[in-house]
């Protein structure tokens, strides 16, 4: 603890006169050092409004944080969800990630938060400005609003510390793979400081098929650290100029079969690359944020913060699809049985070329009292939110625009470098969605016994939001038409849980907790999503934070029932005005996380789930196709196992110092086999699979170390995001040196 007496104002004896005592201030330095630098392990969480210890909270988090976070070399946010239990993705059609929790969607990036304020945009989140990642699991909308089933992901964002301390990180690797950070903090002042993150990435294939080509820079200045009002003003700012890998079809075993009996294609190399080589995915991220906080005489403390961001993404990808029968080798339909050098693939179009414009704000207080002859610990804010998203599309050539046409490829030459004038497309406004949402929240943790606490919350969300969709004429004259569409809701969200606290080392939980997702989370609507009200949905769980004896190693487990009892649906009847809520799924199972130290020398992080349960309830009548519906392959049936919910998935990562200087590591990845969302499992799925990860590290000196990494060293082939046209393989093995200096 380092204290700070404002020394230079000399005390004087109360009772001497004239005199007068200056009241001393401490500024808590080792408070303000991230636990996640030199830990797996952490033990406090801001995901839940306010600082908490995780032992408070009666929900399951996942917490990765940064010494995790260098250990394996986690680039993006998408590598560090893939690093805990539960975890699936939807290769969604615009090539975005949606991400999947317990086997329910996370709204698109809609239940993605930066410093516990919503991050909407759609765009590739590096890490390099990241302290730790925080997974919420379970029902959430008390706490942030319109959300999902799932959970929701918090990233923390590094801060200004009272200290003068500086990193440089640069490693290379396969695939002409670079990326240096810098992360230099730099004490100005008794309650001030300035922190600087930089980050430049490049490579030109990152083991899936795609180049990567980025840039970042995260800039902060905290002052009055530790004092009654507290400032700090953050800039970020990421580029993209990334490459695109839409993915590969699914295939029959043969193509007479008669079922969906749809996998992934067996023999190439996850290098293989098939799109146009003049494809990418641009991507550009703004923010400025202002916070403040004050503290309160009695402890309490109010917390407000505002950010304003302004994104931008043009993505040209091509969706790979098998030629039809007749440009085949042989005339025949491709399938396992045929596939070969010589089977032909179709590159698609598709576009998501979007402005997003957005302004969050919040203002949370935090206090506790005696009230009643019982201990309260009361949560309570506001928040307001305005988003913007415009949608562009491009002209035809009878529209004042370029008709461009991509080549077919063949299977046996990959990475074959076509192109075509990606510049020349004429772009126009497809649609414009703004939505205004506002919420108010309380709830209240008491100490209802000597080992018992009680919380209860509750949430009120009102959202306006309205869609304009613009039409143009087939020719280039004419006027443009505009169909508009509102939807306004308010809603009620309800958290209760209880907490049994026998000692220090162990808290027991159980909780119960609602949330609703509206027909705009994707930020569009149509004649029927408009006029249809929430989803409705509710998580019920049973779990523990159990500390050993020395407070190194802590052991989560958790078993949960999420339900969603009012999923959307189609209605068969064209004429309705509205979408039916006539859907039903749940899923149930078994969490458990372990990290710490087993040993001073041996350090593990692990995250399991088995989800043995996982149906559809109750859904929509068969829709037009009677036999595609039979053979599972549009929609869910009751009865059916949803897809994106594997029985089993997770990750171990285990250290162990085997002398002063030298570290050595390895995990493994695994996921189960999984459908795509809306067809049934296991007639059409992506195999399951393991990859495993090696790591060596070697100290120098307090200064200096060396760390070298190979991701996925058996060069496994597998599936990694998917959809019902189509998967996205995960990257292949990554071999990766770094040198690490530190002043």
């Amino acid at each position: 603890m380092l204290a700070a007496s404002f020394g230079s104002l000399a005390q004087t004896n109360p009772g001497s006169e004239g005199g007068r005592t200056l009241q001393q201030v401490e500024v808590k330095d080792k408070a303000e050092a991230p636990e996640g630098k030199d830990s797996v392990r952490a033990t406090r969480s801001t995901i839940g409004k306010g600082n908490q210890e995780l032992r408070d909270i009666p929900q399951s988090i996942t917490v990765v944080t940064e010494k995790l976070i260098d250990d394996r070399n986690l680039d993006t946010v998408k590598d560090v969800l893939r690093n805990t239990g539960g975890i699936s993705f939807q290769a969604a059609e615009g090539g975005e990630e949606d991400i999947r929790l317990r086997g329910f969607s996370l709204a698109g990036t809609g239940d993605i938060f930066l410093d516990g304020m919503r991050d909407p945009a759609f765009y590739d989140r590096d890490t390099f400005n990241n302290d730790r990642v925080e997974l919420l699991r379970g029902s959430a909308s008390m706490l942030f609003g319109r959300g999902s089933t799932g959970g929701a992901v918090n990233q923390v964002s590094k801060v200004p510390r009272l200290i003068d301390e500086n990193e440089v990180a640069t490693t290379i690797g396969n695939h002409a793979y670079g990326r240096i950070t810098g992360d230099f903090n730099r004490q100005v002042g008794q309650d001030a400081a300035v922190r600087l993150n930089v980050m430049r990435t490049k490579a030109d294939n990152n083991g899936a098929g795609s180049s990567v080509d980025k840039e970042g820079v995260a800039g902060a200045f905290r002052w009055g650290i530790g004092l009654r009002n507290e400032f700090l003003v953050n800039a970020y700012y990421l580029n993209n100029n990334n490459g695109i890998n839409y993915g590969l079809p699914w295939i029959k075993p043969r193509a007479s079969d008669t079922t969906a009996s749809n996998t992934i294609i067996g023999g190439l190399k996850p290098t293989d690359y098939f799109g146009m080589a003049s494809d990418y995915n641009a991507g550009l991220a703004k923010m400025l944020g202002i916070n403040h906080i004050h503290r309160f005489d009695d402890g309490s403390e109010l917390r407000t913060q505002v950010r304003k961001g302004i994104f931008q993404r043009d993505l040209r990808a091509s969706a790979i699809r098998f030629a039809a029968a007749g440009l085949q080798p042989g005339g025949a339909a491709a399938d396992l049985a045929t596939f070969g050098p010589g089977t032909v693939f179709t590159r698609g179009t598709n576009l998501k070329i979007q402005d997003v414009d957005t302004l969050h704000g919040q203002s949370d207080l935090s206090t506790r009292f005696n009230a009643l002859g019982y201990k309260h610990e009361v949560q309570t804010g506001v928040d307001f939110a305005r988003e913007e998203k415009t949608l562009l599309a491009s002209r035809t050539a009878a529209q004042g625009g370029v008709d461009l046409v991509k080549p077919n490829t063949l299977a046996g030459t990959p990475n074959d470098g076509a192109t075509i004038p990606e510049a020349n497309r004429v772009l126009r406004d497809s649609s414009n969605f703004v939505a205004k949402a506002y919420g108010l929240y309380a709830q209240d943790l008491m100490q209802v016994a000597p080992h018992w606490k009680l919380l209860g919350g509750l949430r009120y969300d009102n959202m306006d939001g309205r869609y304009n969709q613009f039409a143009i004429p087939a020719n280039a004259s004419g006027p443009v038409t505009t169909t508009s569409f509102q939807q306004k809701i308010s809603e009620w969200s309800q958290r209760v849980g209880v907490l049994y606290q026998p000692n220090d080392l162990h808290s027991f939980h159980a909780s119960y907790g609602t949330s609703f997702n509206t027909s705009g989370d994707t930020y569009s609507y149509n004649a029927q999503s408009a006029n249809t009200p929430p989803e409705k949905s509710q998580n019920i769980e049973v779990g523990a934070k159990l500390d050993t004896a020395d407070h190194r190693f802590t052991t989560r487990l958790a078993i949960f029932h999420s339900t969603k009892m009012n999923e959307r649906n189609t209605d068969i009847d064209t004429a309705a005005d509205r979408l039916l809520l006539s859907g039903k799924r749940h899923s149930a199972g078994f969490e458990i996380d372990l990290t710490g130290r087993l040993t001073p020398r041996w350090e593990v992080y692990g995250s399991y789930m088995w989800m043995p349960i996982a149906k559809v309830d109750e859904a929509a009548p068969c829709p037009a196709a009677p036999a595609a519906c039979a053979q599972g392959t549009v929609g869910n049936r009751v009865g059916d196992r949803p897809g994106l919910s594997p029985r089993h998935s997770g990750t171990i990562w285990s250290t162990y110092q085997l002398t002063g200087a030298v570290r050595v590591g390895a995990g493994i990845n695994f996921r189960s086999a999984q459908a795509p969302a809306d067809v049934t499992a296991p007639a059409w799925e992506a195999p399951g699979f393991a990859t495993v990860d090696l790591m060596a590290e070697y100290r120098f000196s307090e200064q200096v170390t060396i760390k070298g990494n190979i991701i996925n060293a058996g060069d496994k082939l597998y599936a990694d995001s998917l959809y019902r046209g189509h998967y996205v393989p995960g990257a292949g093995r990554l071999v990766q040196v770094g040198l690490i200096t530190r002043f």
